[in-house]
């Protein structure tokens, strides 16, 4: 996977490797940038170096299979450009991507180039991209988020799993929309508030269940069990959103 680091460990790639690791599969960690990040908000951010980033695509890539990707907060244009390469040369990987925009704080983690980069580069690439409401709004250019869906797949993409954890009500909706079928929703209970890093959890909790073998459907159906599950088990790390808890034990 490739995301960004957030030092409160309630997001980001600690939230994809306690996830990914929790699920039965082993982690390849690759950084794309550093946050100043609390369970607040996001402050600033900074790129990891993007021929770094390839070296290390290369290098793991060479020495070990990698039976599905998850990506996150990206850090810059020229990062995507770096993966979007990468994927190309590797087209049999099943891509899962979280087009993490801004912090539930407000706080910024893509600017217009990197958007530009993900929606005319990355999202053809992903089998699946799963915003927030947020997001797909602002991705879609429409407050109607199946309209904002159709958007999107009609510039490219494979799939748009938009989901409800940033809405209101007593259930959490988190529907798929696809080229082939009429739109798919899985509900959940909302359970308090909102939680510092359920979208990163969610979507790298289907990253695994795609790298196990299990199908589009079952991977989100396991997924958004296990956000559930560590959801209702949340931390209260500092003095904002409860952090999931991803290393609670829990069957599949």
């Amino acid at each position: 996977m490739l995301s960004g680091l957030d030092p409160s460990g309630g997001a980001g790639i600690q939230a994809d490797i306690q996830a990914i690791t929790a699920l039965g599969c082993h982690p390849l960690p690759i950084l794309t940038c550093l946050t100043v990040q609390d369970t607040c908000n996001v402050y600033d951010a900074s790129a990891v170096d993007a021929d770094l980033i390839r070296r290390q695509l290369d290098r793991v890539a060479a020495d070990a299979p990698i039976h599905a990707i998850k990506t996150g907060a990206l850090g810059n244009a020229e990062v995507v450009d770096v993966l979007v390469e990468f994927l190309h040369r590797n087209a049999d990987i099943p891509v899962i991507t979280d087009p993490v925009i801004k912090a539930a704080g407000g706080g910024d983690l893509a600017d217009a180039a990197l958007i530009q980069a993900m929606k005319e580069n990355l999202f053809s690439c992903a089998e699946m991209i799963t915003p927030n409401g947020i997001e797909l709004a602002m991705l879609g250019d429409s407050d109607d988020p199946a309209e904002a869906a159709q958007r999107l797949m009609a510039a490219g993409c494979q799939s748009v799993l938009a989901t409800g954890g940033h809405g209101e009500g007593p259930q959490i909706t988190n529907t798929l929309f696809t080229h082939h079928a009429d739109p798919l929703q899985w509900q959940i209970e909302r359970v308090g508030g909102e939680y510092h890093g359920t979208g990163c959890t969610l979507a790298a909790a289907i990253a695994a269940g795609r790298a196990a073998g299990l199908s589009q459907r079952a991977a989100i159906s396991q997924a958004q069990n296990f956000v559930n599950h560590a959801i209702l088990h949340a931390l209260e790390v500092g003095r904002g959103q409860p952090v999931p808890d991803r290393g609670i034990p829990w069957e599949r």
